[in-house]
């Protein structure tokens, strides 16, 4: 079953197969917003709740059963996405380098791409060698909202509320 809502971070679709989360639809065609607002089973409902405290900087981690369907290789890949601290960012190359794959970066890329449940297993925190922004299912646009919203309430956390100015 797929719920879809409206959220602080936009119109977004929640699956679940009544044990674990399956698959966020981010960006959902139009003729999803007809749809009524269904309830959904309690573990859709959690994750509408916990995803609504995330955008409202109240919540760093996840606690949620997930189940990504995908290979061996994407679930190494999107394990290592979940040890992406809150608030900072990984590369391609960082992520291939630390599942023991290090020439591995465009097929770390295409896992990145497959992975079925955006925000909640964070492939928007992974970007380019360079440090330019890279693809994402909801949009580049949301890509970075999402950046800004965790760096910025990392930053608040780590200076107890107060912000310096660099030198």
């Amino acid at each position: 079953m797929t719920v879809y809502r409206d959220t602080a971070l936009g119109f977004i679709g929640i699956e679940s197969d009544g044990q674990a989360i399956v698959r966020v639809v981010l960006n959902p065609p139009l003729s999803c917003h007809d749809q009524p607002q269904a309830e959904g089973d309690s573990i859709i409902e959690e994750a509408f709740r916990q995803l609504e405290l995330y955008a409202a900087g109240q919540l760093e981690t996840f606690d949620l059963p997930l189940s990504p369907q995908g290979t061996p290789f994407m679930k190494k890949v999107w394990d290592a996405l979940l040890r992406i601290p809150y608030g900072q960012t990984s590369s391609y190359r960082d992520i291939a380098e630390e599942i023991g794959s290090p020439k591995a970066c465009r097929a770390v890329g295409m896992a990145n791409h497959r992975n079925p449940i955006p925000i909640f297993i964070p492939c928007h925190r992974v970007i380019g060698c360079r440090g330019e922004l890279t693809g994402y299912a909801g949009g580049l646009a949301m890509k970075q909202r999402l950046l800004d919203r965790e760096q910025r309430a990392f930053l608040l956390h780590t200076c107890d509320g107060e912000l310096f100015a660099s030198p």
